[in-house]
């Protein structure tokens, strides 16, 4: 009987996964465009509207899927991770432009939802009828959300934007590292290091990185919202939101 060989995983950073962050890159582009082509215009608030509704509606659904029980895993079905949250607020932020929705998607859509692109675990490289389009689809929907309501939509952040986000941030990953310890979870990766290899093996050993998470955490957020702060206000035309 012949032995059945398992296939091996994608490679991160390998053809498909280029391919992915190429698609993104791309899609970025045509967002920025767009949105600047619809911004002012009576279309603008209906198509944002319907995005956001695609979007939770999509959200909802993942967490639906994870919590069937075929699906069921507590280390991985519960809504906890930073971008399990940050969808839903990338979709507050379309349909109702709240102030807070929109801040917390530029900083956490940029850089915490860029990680799970930029260094995903293998196997969410393998194609699979749900699972693959699903987390792809997803981060990378998040991701264009935060580059079109700043870069295409004229949304400017501010300081007091700033220190939403950051306060937001702690106080969601105290209280997932608080639930991570009662149920024995890693979820944010706030307990331990991630599976497969991360930034964040260049951080140190558990608890130390994550103060250093905080600090590089507020130093880049601050250097994402410095150079809109020297914008004048108005200055080519952009609105200050």
């Amino acid at each position: 009987m012949t032995p059945v060989i398992a296939a091996a995983a994608p490679e991160v950073f390998g053809a498909r996964h280029l391919a992915l962050l190429g698609l993104a890159a791309a899609l970025a582009v045509v967002v920025v465009v767009a949105a600047r082509r619809l911004r002012g215009r009576d279309a603008e608030r209906p198509v944002t509207t319907t995005g956001g509704w695609v979007l939770l509606v999509a959200s909802l659904a993942w967490m639906g899927w994870w919590m069937l029980p075929e699906n069921w895993d507590i280390g991985r079905s519960l809504p906890l991770h930073f971008s399990d949250v940050l969808r839903l607020i990338a979709a507050v932020a379309l349909i109702w432009r709240a102030r807070w929705a929109v801040a917390i998607t530029y900083y956490w859509g940029l850089t915490l939802n860029t990680q799970a692109l930029l260094s995903p675990h293998p196997s969410q490289l393998r194609l699979s009828p749900v699972e693959f389009p699903f987390y792809w689809g997803l981060h990378i929907t998040v991701l264009l959300v935060a580059i079109g309501l700043i870069w295409g939509l004229g949304y400017r952040p501010q300081w007091r934007d700033f220190r939403l986000a950051f306060g937001a941030v702690l106080l969601w990953a105290a209280l997932v590292m608080g639930i991570n310890a009662l149920i024995g979870t890693n979820y944010g990766f706030l307990n331990d290091h991630p599976p497969g290899a991360s930034i964040l093996d260049l951080l140190g050993p558990w608890p130390i990185f994550i103060f250093w998470e905080i600090v590089l955490v507020a130093a880049v957020w601050a250097l994402m919202t410095w150079p809109w702060t020297r914008q004048r206000r108005g200055a080519g035309g952009v609105r200050n939101r």
